[in-house]
């Protein structure tokens, strides 16, 4: 028996076994993106985060929620337009179906237009600046509930005309009832009541982020104060373009544990669809993002 043969051994087997035990855990994917996380400014006053004193929603918090959930016989995102639509705003609302299909990794589908004569008269009113606005409480709890499909995990409604929540305030982009399941989004103010070529682009980057942010909410995540992210709250039109259309990767994290989607496919999916829209500076963080996972 030669003792110094399995003192070597031992040393060996000690040796190997700490580097094991050494080696750096790797990193998951939302642990790898975070790096690419921007922080948000200071509040400003008029800013959402100014006027809302609203508690950071942490993972813990959102897993405790009661919320939707996409399930078997249940998951599909359905857009319901709700007007008169020309040939460019129908083009608008195609993309946005194709970017939430992205976004959520859900199968998203269109139904045929709703007229605005379900509209009655006492959900209607003359804004100050002369468009016609509908309470959009009414189309959430009178149209849409009504209308959600059987196999619906989301319906979202999208009009035309401007929208208001109640008759003290002069306007909302969008509404939903979380619980529900059903939300509604304006296109009215995107493109100041008027969609032309020159404004396409701004306007569906808009639509696109409004849209995600309620269907996010939809899905249980509440107004991200982590970093600048799409699901950050909103009082204008300039804080909706300062805010990213990328989920925070706080926000993915809780998305993902709702909808088990390959993260991967998905920024791929999004590159895609940001590079053929031409909006480079989507398109530049999410290759960003990608990067980080080489």
């Amino acid at each position: 028996m030669n003792p110094g043969k399995y003192n070597v051994i031992f040393f060996l087997l000690a040796t190997t076994l700490l580097l094991f035990s050494c080696r750096k855990k790797e990193k998951s994917y939302i642990e790898t993106i975070a790096i690419n996380d921007v922080q948000l400014p200071k509040a400003k006053p008029g800013g959402w985060r100014y006027s809302h004193d609203e508690k950071f929603q942490t993972f813990e918090d959102f897993q405790k929620l009661k919320k939707v959930k996409p399930k078997p016989g249940k998951n599909i995102i359905y857009l319901q337009p709700i007007g008169e639509f020309n040939e460019l705003q129908r083009k608008e609302i195609e993309l946005n179906r194709e970017y939430l299909s992205r976004f959520f990794q859900l199968e998203t589908k269109i139904l045929p237009d709703l007229p605005n004569t379900i509209f009655p008269k006492n959900v209607r009113r003359i804004f100050k600046d002369g468009q016609e606005q509908i309470l959009a409480g009414y189309v959430l709890d009178s149209v849409l509930m009504k209308r959600k499909p059987k196999d619906a995990v989301v319906l979202m409604g999208i009009t035309e005309k401007d929208l208001f929540p109640k008759p003290e305030w002069n306007y909302v982009f969008g509404q939903a009832s979380y619980e529900d399941g059903v939300g509604v989004t304006s296109i009215y103010r995107f493109s100041d009541g008027y969609l032309s070529d020159s404004n396409f682009n701004q306007s569906l980057e808009r639509l696109i982020k409004v849209s995600s942010h309620e269907i996010g909410h939809m899905f249980g995540i509440s107004h991200c104060l982590n970093a600048n992210c799409v699901m950050n709250g909103s009082n204008s039109l300039p804080e909706t373009d300062f805010h990213f259309a990328r989920a925070c990767s706080l926000c993915q994290r809780k998305l993902n544990s709702s909808l088990p989607y390959d993260p991967q496919k998905r920024l791929q999916d999004l590159k895609q669809f940001f590079g053929k829209q031409h909006l480079n500076v989507e398109l530049s963080r999410t290759e960003q993002d990608l990067n980080l996972l080489k």
